[in-house]
């Protein structure tokens, strides 16, 4: 069996030494990038780099530690121009067995998460680094990308002839309020 190499992103949990941490450091390749760019649905993503570690932790764990880079172009919500983000994130996860994520209480119980830690993954038999890389990348993301200068403008559409309904007409209340008032004022 040949070793991982360091720029291997798939490891195999069994082939990793528990007592020497596992050194990573990729670039990820333009084809890479490219098909993240369209997993993740942005316009373009360059100089990403994935950078870290996996030690041992106790006997069954797991702890990744890394840097995340990248340089991501999404489209701006308001004009669907351009918006490039530098991204430089920490990325930490922990790799447990999976019955210190979940528990359950009998056979016929739906199956609910006990622990609030969002670092934590099930330990498989390989620890897959690009996808961990998307994963992280995907959280980073701006969620609401926006042009230099870009502003969302108020744009009202109705019939011919008729008012525009405002924010204030799709108020639920703002009907009764409306009623109340002229009931007060009949009487």
């Amino acid at each position: 069996m040949t070793p991982q190499s360091e720029t291997s992103t798939i490891l195999r949990v069994a082939d990793l030494n528990e007592r020497k941490p596992h050194q990573f450091d990729f670039p990820l390749t333009e084809q890479q990038c490219h098909a993240i760019s369209q997993e993740l649905d942005i316009i373009s993503l360059k100089k990403a780099r994935f950078k870290g570690s996996l030690s041992a932790k106790g006997k069954r764990d797991w702890q990744l530690t890394a840097d995340l880079g990248a340089t991501v172009q999404q489209a701006c919500v308001v004009t669907l121009k351009p918006v490039t983000t530098r991204i430089d994130s920490p990325v930490s996860r922990r790799f447990v067995p999976e019955d210190q994520i979940t528990q359950t209480d009998d056979e016929d119980s739906v199956e609910i998460e006990i622990n609030p830690d969002d670092t934590l993954e099930p330990l498989e038999q390989e620890i897959d680094l690009l996808a961990v890389f998307i994963e992280s990348l995907a959280l980073e993301l701006p969620i609401y990308p926006k042009a230099e200068g870009a502003n969302l403008e108020v744009a009202s559409f109705t019939e011919p002839g008729q008012a525009p309904m405002t924010d204030d007409d799709a108020k639920p209340f703002a009907g009764l309020a409306s009623l109340r008032d002229k009931l007060q004022k009949g009487h």
